[in-house]
């Protein structure tokens, strides 16, 4: 039985995140959570998962861009967006730093907010330093869809979530249309959208 996904409301959601040692990273107990999430994130399924959405208050989170989840989308759409496959990855004690500020606008979701999305910014390219499941330091410069995910999964280490940066008035219900119709919007399509909402 997959581990479940906990959803807004729940406390562990709003709070910080305990980093953690180098012993601990390489505890089984770590190793083992690691693998709870990776199959929790594919279950769902979705492109990134952090801890506090299984519950456990800890820096730690993981990442995986599938190519099948962007199998049907057009060419230029995906070049537009930035958008290519992220192998999975692990993430511990996150430190961000923007590093183009120039703001992306689209439409944004969470495995812990079923069934909505709102348009929100993401800066455009970021830097991440961190450990991987080793315990080993990475750095990681990114930009485009996979800058939009670091910076959703590390806001969730700090107790924060995407409709903290949304505008509630570019919500959507995110059912069977609104993925055909939005997932392969094209940025003007975007942008033309977000102005008349927020007008």
């Amino acid at each position: 039985m997959p581990q479940p996904i906990v959803q807004l409301g729940e406390p562990a959601l709003r709070a910080s995140s305990k980093t953690l040692s180098i012993d601990e990273i390489k505890s089984a107990k770590i190793q083992s959570l690691i693998s709870i999430m990776k199959e929790a994130m594919r279950n769902a399924p979705g492109v990134g998962l952090a801890a506090p959405q299984i519950g456990v208050n800890l820096q730690l989170a993981v990442i995986e861009d599938c190519i099948e989840y962007t199998s049907n989308m057009p060419p230029d759409i995906l070049k537009e967006r930035e958008r290519t496959p992220v192998n999975f990855h692990v993430i511990i004690n996150p430190i961000l730093t923007i590093t183009d500020p120039a703001e992306n606008l689209f439409f944004e979701g969470c495995l812990s907010i079923a069934g909505i999305c709102r348009i929100t910014p993401r800066a455009k390219s970021v830097y991440v330093e961190c450990l991987d499941e080793n315990a080993e330091k990475k750095i990681i410069e990114a930009t485009g869809w996979y800058a939009r995910i670091l910076q959703h999964e590390i806001d969730h280490l700090n107790g924060k979530l995407y409709i903290d940066h949304a505008n509630e008035k570019t919500e959507i219900i995110f059912d069977e249309t609104n993925r055909k119709k939005w997932s392969q919007a094209s940025r003007k399509e975007i942008i033309e959208y977000y102005f008349e909402k927020i007008k």
